[in-house]
């Protein structure tokens, strides 16, 4: 491991990925006008002008620079998180370009999962919350034999997407993904998980923060399922990464608790589109981003209260993982219940605002 990989080198490796990104986005932007690769307006889009989709691909330069710099390429988990992130990448990079079918976009997703998953990195003990007994005969941690392949495979194809789905406005999914990395690096300190999963999450924190300047609105790029396929591949690897050496099942708490707003507009499109009879995969426009706008919060507003959002359950999640699971579940309480007050004193203004017009 190279000499600079100490206890502050996370800070080093966070910068590392932010310069780079910083430095090689308006290069693949300058690269994709050129190419004619824009993301054009349609109906349910939010953006009015053709704007570059190929951010992803600064996204991912910060990132392998900050992780080979950090960790180096004959570092075990660097070459698994960095072999599939490829593949995800070239999924993405592909998606963006040529519009895959969604059955195949998925199959890829799977692919690059099974290559982390071959690579070494799987999901295959948790600490058992319940006492119950497991097949070892330990009550103390879970152990799921072949059902951990499947159970990665899930959970990184989930993570990839429902970052996927949230990238609908300027700086939405690229601010989200910093808030989430960002949380999860300090959990990971904050725990004592291994230097690998520090280094790649504070590489992915930069990555994404180095990135969100061009990103932010109005954006003078877009990341593209080339970049958010990828974000959310690395959270949930990264995720492995630290439970593999401690088997704390708050390794993959956390990231599921500073998500859960994206994971929670996921689950209710899904569910829209089953009960719709459309594909699951089919786009439309009642994510939450979305009702916000039409609440009457501005491209940018809405974008920010989601960010609050965020960045209060990161509070929770911070401070479950430091065991403090009474403050957290309070955090989230006090969150849930002011968005529900505050979400029916909007309604409430946007049903009399007609009436009030009239006047």
């Amino acid at each position: 491991m190279p000499s600079w990989a100490h206890s502050q080198s996370h800070w080093l490796a966070l910068a590392v990925a932010a310069l780079v990104a910083l430095v090689t986005t308006p290069l693949v932007r300058a690269v994709a006008l050129r190419l004619g690769l824009v993301a054009r307006p349609t109906p349910r889009s939010v953006h009015r002008v053709p704007v570059p989709h190929l951010g992803g691909l600064a996204i991912f330069a910060g990132f392998v620079a900050a992780a080979v710099a950090s960790l180096g390429w004959a570092d075990a988990d660097v070459a698994a998180v960095l072999l599939g992130g490829l593949v995800m990448v070239a999924v993405g990079l592909a998606d963006d370009v040529l519009d895959l079918p969604p059955v195949v976009k998925l199959a890829g997703q799977v692919g690059a999962a099974l290559v982390a998953v071959v690579q070494g990195i799987r999901i295959e003990v948790l600490t058992n919350p319940l006492g119950l007994l497991t097949p070892t005969g330990a009550d103390d941690l879970l152990v799921l034999g072949a059902w951990g392949v499947p159970l990665t495979v899930l959970w990184i194809v989930a993570m990839s997407n429902v970052i996927n789905l949230i990238d609908g406005l300027d700086g939405l999914a690229a601010g989200i993904a910093s808030i989430a990395a960002l949380t999860v690096l300090v959990v990971a300190l904050q725990t004592g998980q291994p230097l690998e999963a520090v280094l790649l999450m504070a590489a992915l924190a930069g990555s994404t923060l180095g990135f969100l300047p061009y990103n932010f609105n109005p954006a003078k790029i877009f990341m593209g399922d080339t970049g958010a396929l990828f974000i959310g591949y690395t959270i949930a690897t990264v995720s492995v990464v630290g439970l593999l050496k401690s088997a704390a099942v708050v390794a993959l708490a956390v990231p599921v608790m500073v998500l859960a707003l994206p994971i929670a507009d996921t689950a209710l499109a899904i569910l829209r589109r089953l009960q719709a009879g459309r594909p699951v995969m089919a786009a439309d426009r009642d994510h939450l981003h979305h009702r916000l706008m039409r609440l009457g919060f501005s491209h940018r507003d809405a974008v920010l209260v989601m960010y609050l959002i965020t960045a209060w359950l990161a509070l929770g999640a911070v401070s479950v993982a430091e065991g403090n699971i009474l403050q957290g579940v309070l955090i989230v309480v006090t969150l849930a219940a002011s968005v529900h007050l505050v979400a029916r004193k909007l309604l409430e203004w946007n049903r009399q605002r007609p009436r009030r017009l009239g006047h």
